[in-house]
């Protein structure tokens, strides 16, 4: 299975995963309705710079957004910020959009809200538009090693 370095990078784990290919969206909202998810079940990454040359990705449930002060306490810094595009692009290998910590060209460290481990099951970008990931949650984040924190809000914009 390949397309995208993340669906590479997939195919060589032995977790169990549904690709889906649909129309580029332009909201989390979008992106539920023709996913056929809950909102909430919908991840968002999100590569957060802690300083020059150094990252780690959230994953956002796509009802909620990073709440900082709570992700600056777990990461125990005092700044956070959010690259720009070409930053980010560089720090990942993917566009703005299509961010996923899977077969992202470097490996930085992944920090999940909590309340993925409530749900059974998630989607999360493929690494490109339209290409998303059904995965189950204690997979996604075992598979990551993943921190589960509550680092979120109610709230849609992160």
């Amino acid at each position: 299975m390949t397309g995208t370095p993340a669906l590479d990078y997939l195919s060589l784990t032995a977790v169990d995963f549904e690709v889906v290919r649909t129309a580029r969206v332009d909201s989390v909202e979008e992106a539920a309705a023709v996913r056929g998810f809950p909102v909430a079940a919908v991840l968002k990454s999100i590569v957060v710079r802690l300083r020059e040359g150094d990252y780690v990705f959230v994953l956002v449930p796509g009802d909620r957004a990073i709440d900082w002060g709570k992700l600056r306490r777990h990461l125990g810094v005092r700044r956070l910020s959010l690259p720009d595009a070409t930053e980010a692009r560089d720090a990942t290998g993917y566009e703005r959009g299509a961010i996923t910590p899977f077969g992202s060209t470097n490996v930085w460290p992944v920090v999940a809200d909590a309340r993925i481990a409530d749900l059974d099951t998630v989607s999360i970008g493929g690494g490109a538009h339209g290409v998303s990931v059904t995965i189950g949650s204690g997979a996604l984040t075992e598979l990551l090693g993943a921190a589960l924190v509550p680092v979120t809000r109610s709230g849609v914009a992160s």
